[in-house]
């Protein structure tokens, strides 16, 4: 398939890529309601691409089942109001399957999470994309990289090899990095989205990127516009504005190694009475002080 075909999959990552919270019920369930009113809340909003099973939704903590569940309500409930990437990854037979289940289901791109294992080799890394991306041609492949020693001829290499894999999820937190591997990659090539979300939206767009990861947009769908709508347009003010506005929040959520990044996103939507606080380990709720802090963000934004 040509690159052409891909339109429209690059269209959608060149933008605020959303990735959903996964609620859960009291019995430690996946709250099938909770999560549909959220996603539609997103799509109200003005959201048009969904990344279901990304971290924010707590991918390492769900069965796979539960994948399967949050895939299946999110292509349900966005139907053609959103362009879905879903999140796949673990072992190799397992990312394909769920990369089949995904296209089976009508999702127009897979996320292949970074490979959880002691020792990645560069080829290894490549071996282990191409054989997702292989698996599914007809679906666009978007790798996420967290990995700082990968070399971008890495992913030039990969995309050799399968032209589907269209766009990067770039989440090393160091902007002159990702100048250069976007660069060494081919900075046309690929769609390059700031996997580390709106603190690092600004730096990222000045060096290449044209979309960004976020799971803010989970609380307030309109302050992740309002800094793509400043980044596209050039005006790195008034992008810094809502930097400022967001900074406290992504501050806690990036404390400690993000140890609560998930946790301080769902205690926003708890405090404005949209689902409940409940993470699974290894997260963990907040305390009692930081719950408050939270709720005053989130109150303070135009919600």
């Amino acid at each position: 398939m040509s690159s052409v075909a891909f339109e429209t999959q690059r269209a959608a990552l060149a933008d605020v890529v959303a990735i959903p919270v996964t609620p859960f019920a009291e019995d430690g369930s996946v709250d099938r309601d909770a999560h549909r009113a959220l996603l539609r809340r997103l799509l109200d909003g003005g959201i048009a691409t969904l990344t279901p099973n990304g971290n924010t939704g707590e991918f390492y903590t769900l069965t796979p089942e539960e994948r399967r569940l949050v895939t299946e309500l999110t292509i349900d409930e966005a139907g053609d109001r959103s362009t879905i990437l879903v999140g796949v990854g673990h072992d190799v037979p397992t990312a394909v399957a769920s990369a089949h289940h995904a296209r089976e289901l009508g999702a127009q791109m897979v996320m292949v999470h970074q490979p959880v294992h002691p020792y990645v080799s560069q080829r290894g890394w490549v071996d282990y994309h191409r054989a997702i991306a292989e698996a599914v041609p007809e679906v666009g492949v978007v790798p996420y990289i967290r990995n700082a020693q990968l070399s971008g001829y890495r992913l030039a290499e990969l995309a050799d090899a399968c032209p589907n894999v269209i766009g990067v999820k770039y989440a090393v937190p160091d902007a002159a990095r990702f100048a250069a591997f976007a660069r060494d990659a081919g900075l046309e090539r690929f769609v390059w989205v700031a996997g580390l979300a709106e603190p690092y939206a600004p730096s990222y767009f000045s060096a290449g990127a044209t979309g960004f990861t976020s799971g803010l947009v989970n609380v307030a769908p309109s302050v992740s516009l309002n800094m793509i709508e400043a980044l596209r347009s050039g005006d790195y003010p008034a992008a810094m504005k809502v930097w400022e506005q967001i900074r406290r929040f992504e501050e806690l959520r990036a404390a400690n190694g993000s140890a609560n990044n998930v946790t301080v996103v769902k205690e926003a939507l708890a405090s404005l009475g949209l689902c409940r606080r409940d993470v699974r380990p290894p997260s963990r709720v907040l305390s009692e002080d930081e719950r408050a802090e939270v709720a005053a963000i989130a109150a303070g934004w135009s919600i």
